[in-house]
Formats: structure tokens, sequence, C-alpha cells
């Protein structure tokens, strides 16, 4: 009986030798509760990884084994002799790959707030993401320079044009002429307020901003074309070649009002414009010699010469005639402006070397 409870003593003591290192590998102690339920020898599952596998602890469920099974766990072949565990066994247990438990509740990670903006800066952030046609984002910085400093005309002008380009007609409508209220001098204000007018069809209501800016600006080509393609819709030829003709000479301005005139239906008419505009550069030519003026006729497409071409090429003339389209693919116009559209362009020889 005595040697029965020694045997028993030595094999808790081995046990608790044993089990000291497990705990200080995977770092959890056993409470209270924990100790009872191994006493009690009740099964215990442990979760490993990502929770997606279950294992049964096979430490635990060796201690509902009959003592002999100890010698199973920790052994070397000899069933019955139990063994302390080895530096190899210890460097076994801390190799094993251990998962960090993060607690689900967390402090989010501090972000470093971005210095205010003034309106100037959203300003001109605004105007840049424009230029790059970045309609969005102009539109965001645009409403905040204009919400913080509700006076500065420009914010509220270009805001107008971002809305404008992106089809939000009535908030392009309200944006300018909140602009124009600010700054009833602006003529690139006007402008544009009264090019939203005539892109809607509405040259009555273009008619009196385009006609401010112009007085405001009267070398302005720009404006000028707007102003005329809105009398040239209103039936106003006379008026409309006379801005076209501002805007960009004599003979540009004929080839332009005739072309306003064949849209009309008024073919005589535009042909009497051609032909005053050929008679012009026809003189324009003998008087300067050698300089030769070609006829490019061209494509528009939203402000932009998508095609070019010399209807009618002459012999001996190729390099004039491809200089004259090289500039005519040059030229810019109205954003919103779309069509067919002929110029005449006097080309100058190359002095020799």
């Amino acid at each position: 009986m005595l040697k029965r409870t020694f045997i028993i003593l030595s094999l808790a003591i081995g046990l608790l030798i044993a089990a000291v290192p497990i705990r200080s590998v995977h770092g959890i102690l056993l409470t209270d509760s924990e100790e009872a339920v191994l006493a009690a020898k009740t099964q215990v599952s442990v979760q490993y990884g990502d929770g997606t596998q279950k294992k049964d602890n096979a430490f635990v469920r060796v201690l509902k084994a009959p003592f002999k099974a100890l010698g199973k766990l920790f052994g070397r072949g000899n069933k019955n002799k139990v063994q302390r565990l080895t530096e190899k066994d210890v460097e076994r247990f801390e190799s094993a790959k251990l998962t960090r438990v993060v607690d689900a509740v967390q402090p989010s990670p501090q972000t470093t707030p971005s210095s205010e903006l003034s309106a100037a800066e959203h300003l001109e952030l605004g105007r840049s993401f424009l230029n790059s046609d970045k309609l969005n984002e102009a539109i965001a910085e645009l409403s905040l320079a204009a919400s913080m400093d509700k006076k500065v005309a420009e914010a509220h002008n270009l805001l107008g044009v971002a809305y404008h380009r992106k089809g939000l007609s009535d908030l392009a409508q309200k944006s300018l002429e909140a602009a124009v209220k600010l700054d009833k001098k602006n003529a690139q204000i006007l402008n544009n307020l009264g090019f939203l007018f005539y892109d809607r069809a509405e040259y009555k209501k273009a008619l009196e901003p385009l006609k401010k800016a112009a007085r405001l600006a009267p070398d302005d080509g720009r404006i000028l074309n707007n102003l005329a393609l809105t009398q040239s819709q209103l039936g106003k030829f006379d008026e409309a070649y006379q801005n076209f003709a501002r805007a960009g000479g004599e003979i540009e301005g004929r080839l332009n009002v005739a072309n306003r005139l064949e849209i009309a239906g008024q073919s005589e008419k535009a042909r009497e414009h051609y032909d005053a505009a050929r008679a012009q550069a026809e003189a324009s030519q003998n008087k300067n010699g050698a300089s030769q003026t070609i006829t490019v006729v061209m494509e528009i497409e939203n402000g932009r010469v998508k095609y070019a071409s010399v209807p009618n090429r002459r012999p001996g003339l190729g390099a004039y005639e491809a200089t004259a389209i090289r500039i005519a693919r040059g030229r810019r116009y109205a954003p919103g402006k779309n069509g067919q559209e002929s110029i005449v362009i006097r080309i100058q020889p190359t002095p020799a070397s």
C-alpha cells in the first residue's frame, strides 16, 4: 500500500514538472475553474489558428486514461517509466506556430488631420480640376470655395462652367447668375452666361449678356463669335457678319456668315458672301505677290478641330495647303461649338536661306 502511494506521488510530481514548460510556451495559466475541470476529468476542446478547425487537447485527454498512459506521452519506448522533458522536447514545443488573438474592440489608428484650406486655395484647386476635365472634383472644391466666401464671384463662375459641362443646366444658370450679381462688369462671366443660354437655344436671353460682354471686351474673339452666332440664330445676319469680321477679319467674317445663311436655308445670300470672300482673297493675293490664300474646311467637335481639308486643291501648292491645314487644326473655339466651318488662310512663302 505504501509502495503504491509512493508511485502515485512520483507520477504526480513528474506530471507537474512536465506541465510547467507547456504553460510557459503558450503563455496560458490555468484558472481555478480550469483546474477543477481537469480534476473532474472532463473533455476539453481548444481552438487553433483562425478557428475553422477544432482538435481535442491530447494532453488533457491522457489525464482521463490510466496512469500508465503517461509513459506514452513522455516516454521513449518504456511504457512504465516516466521521463522528464529534454531540451529537444522544449525546443519542439517552442517552435510550434502561435496565433495572436486580437481583441474585437481596439482603438482606431490615429490619423493626422489635414491642414484646413482657405477659400482661395479651394478655388485654385477647383480651377485646376476643371482644366483637367475632372468635373466631380472641380464641383466639390468650387462649392467649398463659394460656401466659405460667398463674395468670390470667380468661384460661382467656374462652378457654373463645371455644372454646364456636367449637363446640370439649372445649377449652372444659378451659379452664373450669382457670379454676375457679384461682378457685373466681368466680361468672361457674362460670356459664360450668354453661352449657356445659347446652348439651351434661348437666344433672346443670350443676346443681352453677350452684348454687355462685347462692350467690356471689344477685342475678345470668343465673345464676338458667340455674339455673332446668337445674332445669326435670331436672323440678324448683318450684325452677325460685323461681329464675325471683328473676331477674325473680313474674309473669315464673310465665310462664317455665309455658313450660317446656308444653315438657315438662305443659299442665295450665302453665295453673295462666298463670292465677296473669294474676291477679297484674290485681291489680297495679288497685292502680296508670292503669298497664297488657301480655303480650308473644318469639322469642329466640342470646340476643337476634328478634321480639316482643302476642298479645291491646286497643282504646285501642296506645301501651302499643308501649312494651311496645320494652322486650321490648331484653331480653338468655344467648348460647346460643333459643326462645319470654312476659313481662308494666307500663306507667305518662306524666305530662301
